[in-house]
């Protein structure tokens, strides 16, 4: 252990100011970032709200197929950041390339199977999630328009996930938030019909989608050129290297096993509540928006410490990338409980400014309470599984936990209470959350062994 390494090992968290002022500078604009994102599917709600209740949760639906999608691309750009910090970290630039390439190709492919979907197959997709028809029908004219966007979306991750890991966070921040906050601006003009446009509905909220990605991804490629930041080498998109292809894939599996199976497994969880009827669809819908505002933050540190604790384990550091790791472990403990009770107390704010029917209302304060138990679970299993183990290449833990906890426990409890036991809406939301709370010793126990304290990094 290096001598600096020494010193910071007798540095609590608190005291070490190089250690806290990386991880905030790497945090807040991250966490930011993610705020915004939240912030449009908080943004159609409200707006589409204001039509009816029946607009918002048929968007709600039809945009599972591209949470199905992000799954895989998230998965696919966790690799690029995995193998991107640690080559970051040992200053292999020309490394960081072909892992960028390497992941632009496997995410354009991805992103296209879901175009094609979305395309030519939208009514089979909604029958997954619902039998109402005019959910359905509202579902389809969405999902025609907001399928192009995924070919983009795809694309502009990969860009974004680039400029994370190589010191360049606050610019993703500033690029995504900047396309979140056009969305939503068009939102309101397309959706509500304002200078002179037609009010369209669900299609105005799937061509502003579709224009701010359009723009995202050209403010991307533009930034990509300028000193500092590493642009695509067409020549590493054309070849492959076979050692870091088979480094790339043997990450790869478990997150797309993990990402399919967390992705369908909340899929699942929606399509149960769709299944139950409108108001219980419309609670979820509202429920779903909060949750993801309030995991912006444990999102923010997941990515930092993903990108501290690769950084070190890359440079050869092990102690060090050890060291960031219990630090941040320590973090989502407290993260965890601040999220806990920022659910609970905002509840009752909440329930004033949602549109729904009294019965949707009533099952909505009912989620609300389940997910502030939830949120702890998923705050600690969150940064330390998808950025501690993460970064040092321990990614096969995820898959596991997932098939015995969410579907070994939580989707058969949810589906047998939705279609054979008929519990009551709230106790079949609590079989949806029961997964992120159980396996928490679990988690606990598997980051005693320091199996994740590895480099990855090839000469």
């Amino acid at each position: 252990m290096g001598k600096a390494s020494m010193t910071n090992t007798k540095l609590s968290i608190f005291s070490d100011k190089a250690f806290l002022s990386k991880l905030l500078h790497i945090t807040l604009p991250l966490a930011f970032q993610n705020l915004m994102l939240a912030s449009v599917a908080a943004a159609d709600a409200m707006m589409l709200g204001f039509f009816n209740q029946n607009s918002m949760s048929a968007v709600s639906l039809a945009t599972q197929i591209q949470f199905i999608q992000n799954m895989i691309v998230f998965a696919i750009v966790s690799v690029e950041s995995i193998l991107g910090a640690q080559y970051w970290g040992k200053k292999d630039k020309k490394s960081v390339s072909k892992v960028f390439a390497l992941s632009l190709k496997l995410s354009v492919a991805t992103s296209f199977l879901f175009f094609i979907g979305c395309e030519f197959f939208p009514r089979q997709l909604m029958l997954i999630f619902t039998n109402e028809e005019e959910l359905i029908s509202l579902g389809i004219e969405y999902l025609k328009i907001a399928g192009w966007s995924y070919l983009l979306t795809g694309i502009s991750q990969c860009y974004l996930t680039l400029m994370k890991v190589t010191d360049h966070p606050g610019r993703t921040a500033t690029i995504s938030s900047t396309g979140v906050i056009i969305n939503i601006l068009l939102n309101a003009v397309f959706i509500f019909g304002l200078f002179g446009f037609p009010a369209m509905d669900v299609k105005g909220a799937a061509l502003a989608t579709l224009i701010a990605r359009i723009i995202e991804l050209l403010w991307c490629v533009v930034i990509s050129y300028k000193k500092d930041y590493i642009h695509l080498n067409f020549k590493h998109l054309f070849s492959i290297n076979k050692l870091l292809f088979s480094d790339f894939m043997k990450c790869l599996y478990p997150l797309v096993g993990a990402s399919l199976f967390w992705g369908v497994g909340f899929t699942s969880y929606t399509a149960f509540m769709g299944h139950l009827g409108i108001d219980a669809a419309a609670a979820n819908s509202v429920a779903a928006v909060v949750r993801d505002l309030l995991c912006c933050l444990c999102n923010g540190i997941c990515n930092a410490a993903g990108i501290m604790v690769g950084n070190e384990l890359g440079a050869g550091d092990l102690e060090k990338g050890k060291l960031y790791g219990d630090r941040i472990f320590k973090l989502s403990m407290i993260c965890g409980l601040i999220i806990t009770a920022l659910t609970f107390a905002s509840t009752p704010l909440l329930t004033l400014f949602v549109k729904l029917t009294d019965t949707a209302k009533d099952y909505f304060v009912q989620m609300m309470i389940i997910m502030s138990i939830y949120m702890f679970g998923r705050t600690v299993n969150t940064i330390i599984i998808n950025g501690i183990f993460a970064a040092g290449g321990d990614t096969m833990f995820d898959m596991y936990s997932l098939a015995v906890c969410m579907w070994g426990l939580a989707v058969p409890l949810a589906a047998l209470g939705a279609f054979v036991f008929h519990w009551p809406i709230y106790l079949v939301y609590a079989c949806t959350c029961i997964d992120e709370v159980g396996k928490i010793p679990w988690v606990i126990h598997h980051y005693k062994k320091y199996k994740w304290v590895k480099d990855l990094t090839r000469e």
